[in-house]
């Protein structure tokens, strides 16, 4: 089976971004979103991915930003990966010339496979738990019987995960990755190192 890779989001420090590096994790994620306690300025970011070791990839989070903000940003920022949280549509994710993954927020009643079609370009889709008036990053879990089998996407899985439980859902949902951010940290916007160390050996269990 292939191996299941992993993205730490929130990163707001160097020390942070590269405990999560060694302890394996894929990719790290930054929030360029400003009401999030874990956003990061542009200068930030550069700081953090100038001091990464070659093939982590670097994921930039937006919620509903503006063509112009964002282009801002990805002229300061050398990020890999877009992850648009917000609302959204398949015009607004495309056209940034880099490959993009789409969170959506799930919730009993909807129909996954159709919002994953809608996202076409997309090189991924991240499943993660609907919470009235929070774009991401509750800590919530979701109910993971409602991913169903052979989405046309990878699937990334977010959404409450820790230590704890990581390993049983990736059992259940066999996502292409997992993402976490409030499950291994000391506070809002600082990482936690065991708990990145235990979170990581769970992925590699599961």
């Amino acid at each position: 089976m292939t191996a299941v890779r992993s993205k730490i989001c929130g990163i707001t420090r160097i020390e942070d971004a590269l405990l999560a590096v060694d302890a394996g994790a894929d990719a790290i994620g930054l929030v360029f979103y400003a009401k999030s306690p874990r956003a990061v300025t542009a200068q930030q970011a550069r700081a953090i991915i100038a001091q990464l070791p070659p093939f982590v990839t670097t994921v930039g989070l937006f919620v509903d930003a503006s063509r112009c903000e964002l282009n801002e940003i990805l002229e300061l920022v050398p990020l890999d990966l877009l992850q648009f949280h917000g609302d959204e549509s398949p015009a607004d994710c495309d056209g940034f010339q880099r490959p993009y993954i789409k969170a959506l927020r799930v919730k009993p009643g909807d129909d996954i496979a159709a919002q994953v079609e809608r996202y076409q370009n997309a090189s991924g889709v991240l499943l993660d738990t609907y919470v009235p008036g929070i774009p991401g990053g509750t800590g919530e879990t979701f109910d993971w019987s409602l991913v169903p089998q052979g989405l046309a996407k990878p699937i990334i899985l977010a959404g409450g995960l820790h230590a704890g439980n990581v390993a049983a859902a990736i059992a259940q949902v066999r996502p292409y990755a997992v993402d976490v951010s409030g499950g291994v940290e000391a506070q809002k916007g600082i990482k936690d190192a065991e708990k990145i160390r235990a979170f990581m050996q769970a992925v590699k269990a599961g």
